[in-house]
């Protein structure tokens, strides 16, 4: 009996072999190569600290009517991505930032400034081509340097006068609707969110361009009760039905809502165009198992990934989402990847869906403590990235692995009864000790970039910015790494 458990156990030691990950795809992560501004950004940041409200008032009052103008300049003309107005506008959103920063009274005021840009940016970029790279880097650095401007002021001011929800524009739509936490939720409205797992991170950030999202789920109203119901894939279980109080209370750190423009050709032509593509998607959950697609192919609908749950959804109603498509290119963050079954390396990320100029941003949900939470995990998942990209590998347990094959034949039966086992059906056993190991890191090193980052806020008096997190972060994995 023990010579035969010692031979399966030796049997199903044989380790699987690595992935082979693909030639990388045309394109280049984008970096912003900008440190000595942001050293700067934060040295101005701590003189108007020193200064206080009172005398910063006429300069902040003067930094407002300058991105105000700018802002209306940018507004009142069709432009190309090349326009230096561009650079002038993201120029006066980041100078601004460390003046609100320090006097937080005024931010609603940079919050209705900062929305109002995204507005018009986004409807500059309905003529631009977003998949050419001047286009896809114009629109990234201002929305998402917005957010990160946004985001860096909310975390100094205290915790009582940062919105929980902030509007944005809200897409008159004859769908029907429901009210959900004080907002209008149409059916075929596409919700985008973020989880709290170090792998959320890692889809968030393991992007061309970096983002903050790593879910997307297809909202469904029904016209006659008003119930919601979110569809969504899960990696778990495939793609499943949720109500909306099931789909918050599943830990999430942002949640955005995403609709299509009430002015875009096909919905004049069928205002009732989001609610079908919501109906048939739900119809199509309803009827028979979808499973998780972990190669993230959007062109194949036999099984889908989250992003794929929308796109496939309106695809088949002559809606194309994603008008910029997302690209993996980095040797790194692909070899990680694969290591976890990612195939398609141009795909469609639930970050950049933001960018797509069809849809407008109707409102996001954020707290100060998740927000935190949310910046920590992206600095571990960048420097953690850093290492990728100098060659460090996804590993597991190797002794495990035996353990984890069985769990594998465990989990084959229990989804062959439509149950949901310990090891998702599409993971194969080592991705999935991969990801367990992965994720006990990501875990040592946040525990300790929480340390770090308390005792910076001690020495300085403040939140420590999103680029010493990152600077911190690389000083937690040293010590990560070199601890024995």
């Amino acid at each position: 009996m023990v010579l035969g458990l010692g031979a399966l156990y030796l049997l199903l030691l044989i380790p699987a072999s690595d992935p082979v990950v693909p030639n990388p795809v045309k394109s280049e992560s984008f970096a912003w190569k900008q440190d000595e501004f942001w050293s700067a950004l934060e040295a101005q940041f701590k003189e108007a600290r020193s200064l206080g409200c009172e005398r910063l008032a006429s300069r902040i009052d003067f930094s407002f009517s300058g991105f105000a103008q700018s802002l209306n300049e940018v507004a009142a003309n069709r432009l190309t991505p090349e326009d230096l107005r561009f650079d002038l506008l993201e120029t006066n959103l980041f100078r601004l930032a460390p003046l609100i920063g320090a006097c937080t009274s005024r931010l609603s005021d940079y919050v209705q400034i900062m929305t109002r840009m995204r507005e018009v940016v986004k409807e500059q970029s309905l003529h631009w081509n977003l998949n050419s790279p001047d286009a896809r880097r114009r629109i990234y650095r201002l929305l998402y340097g917005g957010r990160a401007a946004l985001e860096e002021v909310m975390l100094q001011a205290p915790k009582e006068i940062v919105p929980g929800l902030v509007r944005g524009h809200d897409e008159s739509l004859r769908t029907p609707a429901s009210n959900v936490l004080g907002v209008a939720i149409h059916s075929g409205d596409i919700l985008v969110s973020r989880g709290g797992a170090a792998t959320s991170a890692l889809i968030a950030r393991g992007n061309d361009y970096a983002g903050n999202f790593s879910h997307v789920a297809l909202v469904h109203v029904d016209e006659t009760t008003q119930r919601v119901s979110v569809i969504e894939a899960h990696i778990d279980r495939g793609v499943a039905i949720a109500s909306v109080e099931d789909y918050l209370a599943d830990k999430k750190l942002r949640v955005m809502v995403l609709r299509l423009r009430a002015d875009l050709p096909p919905i004049g032509a069928d205002p009732m165009l989001p609610h079908r593509a919501a109906t048939a998607a739900l119809r199509e959950a309803q009827a028979h198992h979808i499973p998780y697609d972990f190669e993230m192919n959007y062109r194949d609908h036999q099984k889908l990934f989250c992003s794929e749950v929308a796109s496939a959804a309106y695809e088949n109603h002559g809606v194309k989402l994603w008008m910029g498509i997302s690209h993996i290119s980095a040797p790194g963050v692909m070899s990680w990847l694969s290591a976890f079954g990612v195939r398609h390396f141009e795909t469609q990320e639930p970050s950049d869906l933001e960018y797509d100029p069809q849809l407008s941003v109707v409102a996001e949900w954020r707290n100060p403590e998740t927000l935190f939470k949310d910046h920590a995990d992206n600095a571990v998942i960048d420097v953690m990235l850093e290492g990728a990209d100098h060659g460090e590998k996804l590993t597991h347990s190797w002794h495990l692995l035996p353990f984890g094959r069985l769990a594998k034949a465990h989990s084959v039966v229990m989804n062959f009864f439509g149950r949901i086992g310990p090891v998702p059906e599409g993971m194969s056993a080592v991705a999935a000790l991969r990801n367990k190991k992965f994720s006990q890191k990501h875990g040592a090193i946040k525990a300790r970039l929480v340390t770090l980052a308390a005792e910076f806020k001690t020495q300085n008096g403040h939140v420590a910015p999103y680029w010493e997190l990152v600077r911190l972060a690389r000083q937690a994995k040293k010590e990560i790494d070199a601890a024995p």
